[in-house]
């Protein structure tokens, strides 16, 4: 079947996010244009047709690029169940991806992502706006649970949201690297023990 004008467009501006992804994941800020589109089977002709250039597939690369904490366990679980089990939710989902053998890959993408950020201060601006847009997703999701019989106020889910992203990405580092295997349950229980009083705040 025959791809529309639109679907065409859509189709390889794919096509150069997934190829920069994995050029940029290999070699970080050293990724050349010529070998995104060789990998893409498209011309760099393309990217500025598109993109408008390098920058722009980089920028729309960085925005496309959500992170590692998949929020499909919470949004499965009602609004109506505990702060704790939407927590837990996030910490099994994040074992698992810590465990999977591609985990490895995605971690090299994220730090050569930082190696080529830290040199451009619009990446970095980029960089920075997507994760405040996921932590926003994210403490949009936790907020209004119910911890203690009292639900959980957006600030309250914003401070725990901080604490569960760090909490799981020294957890995650450790199993990917292979210091220690971890376990699902031990990421769930980790992650419970972050919702107390001490770290939500005041209401």
């Amino acid at each position: 079947m025959r791809l529309t004008r639109a679907e065409s467009k859509a189709a390889n501006k794919r096509a150069l996010i997934d190829a920069a992804r994995e050029v940029v994941g290999r070699d970080g800020a050293r990724a050349k244009l010529e070998e995104i589109t060789q990998l893409a089977g498209l011309t760099t002709g393309a990217v500025y047709s598109l993109f408008g250039g390098k920058d722009g597939l980089m920028v729309a690369m960085i925005d496309d690029y959500t992170g590692p904490l998949d929020r499909e366990p919470v949004e499965r679980i009602p609004s109506s169940r505990p702060l704790e089990e939407a927590v837990a939710a996030i910490a099994r989902q994040y074992w698992r991806m810590s465990a999977d053998p591609e985990a490895a890959g995605l971690l090299l993408f994220e730090v050569r992502v930082l190696e080529l950020v830290l040199n451009d201060a619009n990446l970095l601006a980029r960089l920075n706006a997507a994760i405040n847009t996921a932590e926003a997703d994210l403490v949009r999701h936790l907020a209004g649970r119910e911890h203690d019989g009292v639900p959980v106020t957006a600030e309250q889910a914003l401070r725990l949201a901080r604490a569960l992203k760090a909490l799981l990405s020294g957890l995650g580092q450790a199993v990917i690297l292979g210091v220690h295997g971890g376990s699902e349950e031990f990421f769930a229980d980790a992650a419970r023990s972050l919702v107390t009083a001490r770290v939500l705040g005041p209401a």
